[in-house]
């Protein structure tokens, strides 16, 4: 069976009307086509798109080389290269440059706040801005651009790992008081989760977590602040009061997370200023990534070095690049 994202309804009309049209005029040639970023980046969707053509009817008849996900892209990088009968892969071309754009464009994002961190984890928390037909990929991205963590366990299982969470806001309101919430996650969640206590919901920031602390004591992994915009948001003033706080109280090891708003912009704010933060939550500024467009170009046809005006014909000269799908002969 045809993988979903590999049906007709998901290509461009072009690309059907070209393969009936070569049917009918018995045409069927071997084909290299060569898939190039448009712009700089963190590249994503190779194994994704490997995956789907692999599953493809008539896979056997091209085979696949291709650069890693989470290779640096500089603009023109050639990322991709089919070679095989234009019939067993031509249709799927959208599908392709779609997963490669929408990848590229989160893990370059995830790492562009990854980078400003310096060092300090930055975790996705972006699955919530995005449809959830996609939700797993944009998070198996920001993994690949080099998120410690993600917020679902579908975007974990795809990178290997285990979903980061613990108490919404929700469950602090229903409980009445973060303190009553904190002790029941304490109570019913396993070890293995690390006690992170929102500390924004009801009090003072700088108090809540000297409260939850106190009581909580080395069962206490950490405290999150993420003050809303009407407030003022997370700042850093905020943060380094909270950790004074925590310290004068005993609570060195208790670590401080920020989320809300956070871009590398304000990440690199942060970092600048020395605040002593452990752990940024981004959100809408990995999943609300521009797409980085692919162009795929035919530049052989039956051997024959070729392309469309202002490409150079045949081949690309190309280091990064290895077999990943063998086709009948491997």
């Amino acid at each position: 069976m045809t993988p979903p994202f590999l049906s007709d309804d998901r290509a461009d009309q072009y690309f059907l009307n070209t393969r009936e049209i070569l049917h009918r005029e018995g045409l069927d040639p071997q084909v290299t086509l060569e898939v190039f970023t448009n712009g700089p980046g963190t590249l994503c969707g190779i194994d994704e798109v490997v995956g789907y053509l692999s599953e493809a009817p008539r896979s056997d008849r091209f085979v696949i080389d291709a650069a890693e996900d989470g290779s640096t892209l500089s603009a023109k990088d050639v990322v991709m290269r089919i070679e095989g009968a234009y019939s067993s892969f031509g249709v799927f071309e959208t599908v392709l440059l779609g997963a490669l754009a929408h990848g590229t464009g989160w893990a370059t994002s995830a790492a562009t706040c990854v980078e400003a961190a310096e060092g300090t984890s930055v975790i996705s928390f972006g699955a919530r801005h995005v449809h959830p037909a996609v939700s797993d990929r944009m998070e198996y991205a920001a993994m690949i651009g080099g998120c410690a963590g993600c917020a679902t366990p579908a975007g974990a299982a795809l990178s290997g790992t285990t979903a980061s969470g613990t108490m919404p806001h929700a469950m602090m309101l229903i409980f009445g008081d973060t303190l009553a919430a904190s002790q029941a996650f304490d109570r019913h969640m396993p070890d293995t989760v690390h006690r992170i206590v929102l500390v924004d919901t009801f009090c003072d920031e700088v108090e809540e977590s000297v409260r939850i602390a106190d009581e909580m004591g080395g069962r206490l992994w950490g405290v999150r602040l993420d003050t809303p915009s009407e407030l003022g948001g997370v700042t850093v003033d905020l943060v380094d009061r909270t950790r004074s706080a925590l310290d004068a109280s005993g609570h060195s090891m208790v670590r401080i997370l920020v989320s809300g708003g956070f871009d590398a912009v304000k990440i690199r704010t942060f970092v600048q200023a020395e605040s002593p933060v452990d752990g940024f939550g981004v959100g809408s500024a990995i999943s609300g990534a521009r797409p980085i467009d692919f162009t795929a170009d035919v530049k052989e046809v039956d051997g024959r070095p070729l392309s469309k005006r202002g490409r150079k014909p045949g081949r690309s000269e190309t280091a990064n690049l290895r077999r990943v799908h063998p086709g009948a002969d491997g």
